[in-house]
């Protein structure tokens, strides 16, 4: 497996460094994978298992979004400077610094599926392929559907989140450990969590001003400044091949990701039977027939 990158580093975004790795080679064929991951916050390293994809010939870059990782950290910057307009340009800037502006793929999963659509609603012209893996089309429609998800919990455990919530104190342990039923549910059911994926998950904690200012304290509890952002305007001039994917007991629930399947006009949807919000580590040998499939087809 490639799972060695072939070069890393980093790339001058304004002032700041966005920090990247590459495995496989650049412009040898196919087009590059590029990964853009959730949060907004977290890190690279939940998706290193796409670097299996650069076996068959598909080179992947990952990168971590300012703010977190191997990237530059801005604690001091407050919700007016993380905007999704911010990671936009990040994106942007990070895909000519590379030179496969003209041909690439964007694989966006949770928060970088909604960077990922929206960028595609752009038209750009080297964007070969898409991927939107288990992402909202909008955060409205993410909070109508958390409140579901929370009223199927075990008794008691909604009660003692919206107790701590009230309180503001979502820092506590006891909302730590009923957010993690929460979590053990519909984030990710392989237990105990692979080792990438925690990984992701302590670096929001290690610096978690970009999660906090934009999301909140929790997955389910949305406060920050993307509690009304969408991006379903805009869906139906994604002229790229699009693939949706999202587990069965996902967070992103079908209702969430219904207006992709609606609006964008070449698409399709695979839905992981024993998967949540994390199909690719919770079903990895499934998710890469599928996602080389897709690959296949562009």
């Amino acid at each position: 497996m490639s799972s060695d990158p072939s070069a890393k580093g980093t790339v001058p975004f304004g002032e700041y460094r966005t920090w990247y790795r590459i495995t496989g080679e650049l412009r040898a064929g196919r087009p590059a994978v590029v990964a853009v991951h959730g949060g907004p916050g977290s890190t690279h390293d939940y998706l290193l298992g796409l670097t299996s994809l650069a076996d068959a010939g598909w080179p992947v870059v990952h990168y971590d979004q300012l703010g977190n990782g191997g990237s530059t950290h801005l604690p001091g910057r407050g919700a007016d400077f993380w905007t999704p307009e911010l990671f936009l340009a990040e994106l942007d800037n990070l895909l000519e610094r590379l030179g496969i502006a003209d041909d690439y793929v964007l694989f966006g999963q949770s928060w970088g599926g909604l960077l990922s659509a929206r960028h595609a609603s752009a038209r750009p012209s080297g964007l070969r392929g898409l991927v939107i893996a288990n992402a909202p089309a909008s955060y409205p429609l993410w909070l109508a559907e958390m409140e579901v998800l929370r009223s199927q919990l075990p008794p008691g455990v909604d009660e003692t989140l919206r107790r701590h919530e009230a309180a503001g104190t979502t820092d506590s342990d006891e909302y730590f450990t009923a957010m993690r039923v929460f979590y053990d549910r519909h984030v990710c059911r392989t237990l105990p969590w692979p080792r990438d994926f925690l990984s992701s998950f302590m670096e929001i904690y290690n610096d978690p001003t970009v999660y906090y200012t934009m999301n909140g304290p929790s997955e389910f509890h949305v406060t920050g400044t993307l509690k009304d952002w969408s991006v379903i305007d805009g869906l139906d001039a994604v002229e790229a091949p699009t693939l949706l994917v999202n587990g069965r007991h996902d967070e992103a629930t079908a209702v969430t990701m219904q207006p992709f399947h609606d609006l964008i006009p070449d698409v399709r949807w695979e839905v992981f039977e024993q998967s949540s919000h994390v199909p690719h580590l919770e079903e990895p040998e499934r998710f890469t027939e599928v996602l080389t499939g897709f690959l296949k087809s562009l």
